[in-house]
């Protein structure tokens, strides 16, 4: 038995000392819209009544917002035109 993308949450979130509203502008920044009463359903025991389990698309939505939360976005490409070659 592995871990549940539950897990991973959890375990992110303490190692990471984030809050419920850092998750919330975590995601917001890969433009994918989560309230705080969805991230409690994640956080609860299993056992609960209103346990939720973490979906691959959140937790995968969460890690992209997680890597700009912590390097920055991206460099913007620039667009080279190709060198010619000449052939031999």
């Amino acid at each position: 038995m592995g871990l549940t993308n539950n897990d991973i949450f959890k375990k992110l979130r303490v190692a990471h000392k984030l809050r419920d509203e850092d998750i919330v502008k975590i995601c917001g920044l890969v433009d994918f819209t989560i309230t705080k009463s969805e991230l409690g359903a994640f956080f609860r025991n299993e056992k609960h009544e209103k346990y939720k389990e973490c979906g691959d698309q959140i937790l995968r939505n969460f890690l992209n917002g997680l890597i700009i939360h912590l390097r920055g976005p991206m460099p913007k490409k620039e667009n080279k035109t190709p060198t010619n070659y000449t052939k031999k």
